[in-house]
């Protein structure tokens, strides 16, 4: 009789939710994680009493009242409100694009101004009835002012290539508020765990799993499958397969942690660099993730956007026409899988925010408990 019911590959969140639910199944999970600690990309690190998010911001956001209720239910989460900042060529402009934009940019203050001024700028550009790339559909979606400030050097950065060699569809649209309201994200619920940031989240979750850190499921992948009745896999999916059907593509970050003796840096959590010229994307400082942080000094992230390639950690996935046929391929295997189950962002080469990889998650155990 094998010692375990689910072997989980991958202790990050949708491998943690998916433990949680099989102990309230009575199943017994092994979780391994190749990383020294768990909670994958949202773990973060106590430094002078700030909880730093080591992998880059990270704020729980989301409309589903099921899966609000289900994160609030294994910790408190605070009351902060994302309202990130751009800064292109030393001034500053408020995301998501709203009226305080719209009166940074060209000094309007009513929503009729601003929309005209909008309508104004995309004229220029009504003869592209077919946008060929990312550019032009930008430049037709909000003209010249709002793309080459805030969109152009960002984006470009952000995969490493001119947006001109990007495909349309990477931009759809592009929300325009008309109030003067600067929370990024429309979500009814919105906060960052306490007491512990997402460390906390994921201790929850994990509380009556074993958890084997620091383990190379491809190194003692024989002598793991001896041990589990069924595995649940949230790795890379091209290399769970040897890559049979070639690499799939992801852009990388490299992060760059610097502890100030100051009170405070930036005056706020997330401020976007979209100059091309600046190496990196944007600044974190953590400490504004915890509205009333009084700590005598701070911690600041720079986020670098970086190449993928062997070693380096894949974090947004390439979605083009050569990766969804090569991702297609791996995904027939993965259904035709005995004893093996896929999910998380990585075994399904998607972006996906943490309500939705909660969602999934559940979704399939859902589905696998009631068998």
């Amino acid at each position: 009789m094998k010692q375990y019911d689910y072997l989980i590959v991958g202790a990050g969140l949708y491998g943690a939710v998916f433990a949680q639910e099989a102990k309230k199944a009575g199943k017994k999970c092994l979780v391994i994680d190749k990383r020294q600690h768990t909670g994958g990309n949202l773990h973060c690190q106590l430094i002078d009493n700030i909880w730093v998010h080591q992998y880059g911001a990270h704020i729980f956001h989301t409309s589903n009242r099921q899966v609000w209720q289900y994160v609030n239910q294994l910790t408190e989460f605070n009351n902060f409100v994302n309202s990130p900042l751009a800064s292109y060529q030393g001034k500053l402009y408020h995301l998501p694009f709203n009226m305080n934009t719209f009166y940074e940019l060209w000094g309007v203050r009513t929503p009729a101004e601003a929309r005209a001024k909008i309508d104004e700028q995309r004229s220029e550009f009504a003869h592209i009835t077919q946008p060929a790339n990312l550019e032009e559909q930008a430049l037709t979606l909000c003209g010249r002012d709002i793309y080459e400030r805030l969109i152009k050097g960002y984006t470009e950065k952000q995969w490493g290539c001119a947006a001109t060699q990007l495909p349309a569809f990477i931009i759809k649209r592009l929300p325009f508020r008309f109030t003067f309201d600067n929370n990024y994200f429309n979500d009814r619920y919105q906060g960052i765990p306490e007491g512990g940031g997402y460390n906390a989240l994921i201790d929850a979750l994990l509380a009556k799993a074993d958890v084997r850190l620091g383990t190379d499921y491809f190194a003692h992948r024989d002598e793991l499958h001896a041990q589990a009745r069924c595995t649940l896999y949230t790795g890379c999916i091209d290399e769970f397969y040897n890559y049979c059907h070639g690499h799939l593509d992801y852009r990388s970050l490299r992060f760059e942690h610097k502890r100030l003796n100051t009170p405070d840096f930036q005056g706020n959590a997330v401020v976007n660099y979209t100059e091309r010229q600046v190496p990196y994307t944007r600044v974190i400082e953590h400490k504004h993730f915890a509205p009333g942080s009084q700590q005598p000094t701070t911690v600041v992230t720079y986020e670098h956007p970086d190449c993928f390639a062997p070693g380096k950690e894949p974090y947004y996935p390439v979605n083009d026409a050569r990766n969804a046929a090569i991702y297609a391929r791996y995904a027939a295997m993965a259904d035709a899988e005995p004893d093996v189950l896929f999910g998380g962002r990585l075994a399904r080469h998607t972006y996906a925010d943490m309500d939705d990889t909660i969602m999934a998650a559940l979704e399939l155990c859902k589905k696998e408990f009631q068998q």
